[in-house]
């Protein structure tokens, strides 16, 4: 650990300049997350980067190498000129959280103003994020309007068949040059006389990316963890046999319109993805949701003796099924030439981690995050956490509070009494009655990992092995943990014996809001 003047609080006016003699203003960037990663100002280029605090307020420098405990990164991503001007290339990559920085402010370029104008500065940001999410996603969805380009200074209008709707939209929609990105755009189903005064554009947002989302389609597949997330397709190259980076281009840039046009899209994603659209850190217990399988057993090697490892005959290679034929892919050049053992497990560690994470995917998740920084500016997401920017991507679900009761499974210290134990009657008057519609999306993040409701009911709720895992509420005492824990891979809620409701109350609303980051999941 090592304690320092962290840059801000800074002294700004109420236009959000700096200045000599005017109030000061906390520009940090808090969370509610209780791993301690905050964003705060770095004075040398004036970008948002990641500090971690303790819990008394200092800073916890780890330069001790990889651990899968403290060690966590964000994805870098390196903006580079393309062959066509309209598309942009880049370079991505994962680095050490608290080696990254985002733009504090956010500029204007637009014919209408000067570019290169400041239309949002850093003091704003950091005002909006320690408001509601309600109030954040109006503050966003204000200053998309005002990044966004008049209707009277151009628009655009995209024609589509509705039998080839993914070939038309992609066509159209990659034709555009960056600038036309934040136009108006008016949609037209051809042989229809439907006229877009906003349904069309709703139906085209939600069947596009119900389309590109299909496990069909070769380029997503169903997350091994949870089945209503979507992974990306590591041989999407082999089952897509079409230029398959333009369809993740492509449904970058439809994520991203339909965020900065307040729509609707067809698709949660692994909650990695988001992550990696906000530069959010990741950490060892991301790849849970990658495989868990896998995770649990790397896990393993850490509690053996480091004389031991050896003898578990590992080198610097991984095997991965694709398309049904194991591959075995080296870690580092001759890797398979390179034994595993106690002096190098955590460089071992390491590299199939941010293999697994990034290095399979790199081309296809630099192309989504190009097309969807095609149209939103990156500081602009930094007053969300992943989980809301899920919820106002995909929209807040519609939970039927009676079916959710209904196909909830009791064990552990509520086994013998069901729902008739007082923590179980406070539970559900509680998210009831008391939970708005936010909050019970939340819970549902929380205990199992998505916001999505199947479309069959809570009865059909899937764990991680594919097989039905129904909501369970898991009586546990509150010496063996004072706030609920969830259990995402088996959608089980640890959930404490309170002595009062006002008690379960306090500690679960910390819980559910405060799991950003994912401190509380197994």
């Amino acid at each position: 650990k090592i304690r320092f003047n962290l840059p801000m609080p800074v002294s700004v006016n109420a236009s959000g300049g700096s200045g000599a003699g005017v109030k000061k203003v906390d520009v940090t960037l808090t969370y509610d997350t209780q791993d301690g990663w905050t964003r705060t100002i770095q004075v040398t280029d004036m970008k948002f980067t990641w500090v971690r605090l303790d819990d008394k307020g200092e800073v916890v420098f780890w330069n001790g190498g990889f651990h899968v405990e403290k060690s966590a990164f964000v994805r870098k991503i390196v903006f580079l000129e393309g062959n066509d001007k309209r598309m942009r290339t880049a370079k991505i990559s994962l680095v050490p959280a608290s080696e990254y920085g985002v733009d504090s402010a956010i500029y204007k370029e637009s014919d209408t103003e000067k570019k290169g104008d400041e239309l949002v500065k850093y003091a704003d940001i950091a005002s909006v994020q320690k408001k509601t999410f309600d109030e954040k996603v109006a503050w966003f969805l204000k200053t998309c309007k005002r990044l966004g380009v008049p209707w009277e200074d151009g628009h655009m209008r995209i024609c589509v068949r509705r039998e080839h709707l993914l070939a038309d939209s992609i066509k159209a929609v990659m034709s555009l040059g960056r600038e036309d990105m934040r136009k108006i755009w008016r949609f037209e189903f051809m042989g229809e006389n439907g006229i877009d005064a906003g349904g069309l554009a709703k139906e085209w947002f939600l069947l596009v990316t119900e389309a590109i989302f299909d496990a069909d389609s070769g380029l997503w597949l169903s997350s091994e963890g949870n089945q209503m997330l979507m992974r990306v397709n590591p041989a999407s190259e082999v089952s897509c046999p079409d230029d398959h980076l333009i369809y993740f281009r492509f449904l970058g840039r439809v994520l991203g319109k339909a965020l900065f046009e307040s729509q609707i899209v067809s698709g949660h994603m692994v909650q990695y993805l988001y992550k990696y659209m906000l530069g959010w850190p990741i950490n060892f217990d991301d790849l849970e949701s990658v495989d868990q399988e896998l995770h649990q057993n790397l896990k393993k090697l850490l509690d053996m003796n480091p004389d031991e490892v050896e003898y578990m005959c590992l080198d610097f290679t991984c095997t991965q099924i694709l398309l049904g034929e194991a591959v075995q892919v080296p870690l580092i050049p001759d890797g398979e030439d390179k034994a595993v053992d106690g002096d190098n497990l955590m460089e071992y560690l390491e590299l199939y981690f941010k293999y697994l994470m990034l290095e399979r995917i790199k081309p296809q998740v630099t192309e989504l995050l190009l097309g969807f920084y095609d149209v939103v500016p990156e500081p602009l997401l930094t007053v969300f956490d992943f989980q809301e920017l899920e919820l106002m991507m995909c929209g807040l679900p519609t939970i039927d509070m009676d079916d959710w009761k209904k196909n909830t499974k009791y064990a552990g210290t509520y086994k013998d009494t069901k729902g008739r134990s007082n923590s179980c009657k406070w539970f559900w008057d509680i998210v009831n009655d008391e939970f708005d519609q936010e909050m019970r999306a939340r819970l549902l993040q929380f205990v199992t990992g998505t916001s999505g409701v199947p479309s069959r009911g809570f009865s059909v709720l899937q764990g991680s092995d594919g097989n039905i895992k129904l909501f369970t509420l898991n009586g546990v005492d509150l010496s063996h943990s004072l706030y609920p824990r969830a259990h995402t891979c088996f959608n089980r809620l640890d959930l404490p014996m309170y002595k009062s409701k006002r008690d379960l109350r306090e500690k679960l609303t910390i819980a559910v809001t405060q799991c950003a980051t994912g401190f509380t999941h197994e």
